[in-house]
């Protein structure tokens, strides 16, 4: 409406110019070349106005004749930026959705429209990877190097290639040279972390925390915390030919993870062997109250040289009364009280555990205490039978593996402080091995061979992966012969010495077989002759 009043108001003002030069009496003349021109003053205005719009006519034809060629080449390449754009848009859809023939198609459209575009580069490197094309993957990402802008994106990649085809130190450096090109790069610094931990750098992953907190990729607790397990690290690694330096970094590394186990162990048991059984014990104290571990009460009980059984009973007492009502101090309390001969407090301490759900320590730890306890072998091997159907006891683990000792880093990735303390995660599906409770029918000349196979099961840690005994055929016969009462003394002496290793939680469940051990048959067992009934797998045979 306002552009309306105001063209109006234009008008009405150019109206009433024209009216007031008509109505004003004269005329304009011109004498040129000898020639008068004479006119009104109304024309000559007109005349005027009419000349400079032809000028300006021609003007701006001579420019347009002047710059459309200059023009022409600027909606060209327009045009193919436009192309180009829309090329590596479609493109990297493609590479999302998995379509490698359109991904192609688009990859070379943006190659003709758009060469050496970044944008172009990442296109071309995605579509080499969608294809299998490792070397074309490689030569963008290494085209991507030699530019400025995309330097660091060309580094990540060939890294990612570098870590596909398995070339460890090439990832390695390649990590390194980002690392020194962006310290920021999270990629880089975690990946150089990695590599450093997976060869047991620690003095190396050492620098790269302080270069990762420095750069702000991680937090100040966060960074506390990875420093005290590489300093947990190299105090276990010269425990043995550096005892005073190893408990001068075990200490340092419980001081800045309270609540690290290993550190506090370590500590503890470096502690106890110079004598300083004070010291040891608050470090251990302090430990436990955070996260109650075995490992804790096995140093605590030993923390004071000389002690007796008993004395270390009470002292694993005193330690389990700082986290009531906790398994690990029940356990523990269970443990010493066996090895002190005090089966009464040891069966108190267990009652809790075995009432509703028992774990596989804690029927193991009956089985034992059945057998030491008035040699009730009969209910020992019951005991044995319920913990290969119990509930898993926390391990160590990390990346879907378990391990009974602790490790600063993942074997399999190389990330650091990977390993937790908590059940393996169980497994689902697969036939269930049935195994039979009636375990009273068998001669108590077996129980030595069944006890020292018990000690060995109870002073390992239960696996992820359920493994089936060896089926190991025994002659008709010829009954077991039972070993020298002096072969089954404690589990530390049955305990094998294979060395420790990490068993996958991932593998599939191999299907059981019939578990059969060497104990003869009894002389009224019918035998496996009746076939109408449903089989099941027995443990103890028959």
């Amino acid at each position: 409406m306002v552009r309306v009043v105001l063209f109006l108001v234009l008008l009405g003002l150019l109206a009433f110019g024209a009216a007031w030069v008509a109505d004003q009496p004269g005329t304009v003349s011109i004498v040129w070349l000898g020639r008068h021109i004479e006119f009104e003053v109304l024309t000559g205005i007109v005349a005027l106005v009419a000349a400079a719009a032809v000028a300006m006519a021609l003007i701006a034809i001579a420019k347009w004749l002047l710059t459309s060629p200059a023009m022409a080449r600027r909606a060209m390449r327009r045009r193919r930026a436009r192309k180009g754009s829309e090329a590596v848009t479609r493109g990297i859809l493609a590479v999302g959705a998995g379509d490698r023939r359109a991904a192609e198609r688009h990859a070379h459209d943006a190659e003709k429209f758009a060469p050496g575009q970044p944008l172009t580069l990442l296109l071309k490197a995605q579509t080499a990877q969608l294809s299998g094309d490792r070397g074309g993957a490689e030569q963008a990402f290494r085209t991507m190097v030699e530019s400025q802008e995309t330097r660091l994106l060309g580094l990540r990649g060939l890294y990612v290639e570098a870590q596909r085809r398995g070339d460890q130190p090439a990832a390695r450096a390649i990590a390194e040279e980002a690392v020194k090109d962006a310290p920021s790069a999270a990629w880089a610094s975690q990946a150089v972390l990695e590599s450093q931990t997976l060869a047991g750098d620690w003095d190396g992953a050492l620098t790269s925390i302080e270069r990762q907190y420095a750069a702000r990729t991680i937090d100040r607790e966060k960074a506390k915390r990875l420093r005290a397990v590489l300093l947990t690290a190299k105090a276990m690694a010269a425990e043995d030919h550096d005892p005073a330096g190893a408990k001068a970094l075990a200490l340092e590394a419980h001081g800045l993870a309270p609540t690290l186990v290993p550190a506090a162990v370590v500590a503890g048991r470096l502690l106890a062997a110079d004598g300083d059984a004070r010291k040891a014990s608050r470090v251990l104290e302090a430990s436990w109250k955070a996260t109650p571990h075995p490992d804790i009460a096995e140093v605590f009980a030993h923390a004071r040289r000389g002690d007796s059984r008993l004395d270390e009973l009470k002292r694993v007492e005193h330690l389990a009364r700082l986290v009531p009502s906790h398994p690990e101090g029940a356990m523990a309390v269970a443990r010493a009280a066996i090895d002190a001969g005090e089966f009464e407090r040891a069966r108190k301490a267990l009652e809790p555990l075995v009432a509703d759900s028992p774990t596989q320590r804690a029927c193991l730890l009956m089985a034992e205490l059945s057998a030491k306890d008035g040699g009730d072998h009969g209910r020992a091997r019951e005991w044995m039978a319920r913990a290969l159907r119990a509930a898993r006891d926390p391990v160590w683990t990390a990346d879907g593996q378990a391990s009974d000792v602790w490790f600063p880093a993942s074997l399999v990735s190389g990330r650091l402080d990977a390993f937790e303390w908590k059940v393996p995660v169980a497994e689902i599906g697969g036939p269930v091995l049935q195994v039979d409770d009636v375990l009273a029918d068998h001669h108590e000349s077996e129980q030595p061979a069944v006890m020292i196979e018990a000690q060995a099961v109870e002073a390992k840690t239960i696996e992820a992966v359920p493994v089936t005994p060896e089926v190991v055929p025994a002659p008709p016969a010829e009954p077991v012969a039972a070993p020298a009462p002096a072969a089954a003394t404690t589990p530390a002496e049955a305990e094998p010495a294979a060395p420790q290793t990490l068993v996958s939680a991932q593998k599939p469940r191999p299907v059981p077989t019939e578990t059969v051990f060497p104990i003869a048959r009894p002389p009224d067992d019918p035998g496996p002759d009746l076939a109408a009934k449903p089989k099941r797998a027995s443990l103890f045979g028959g």
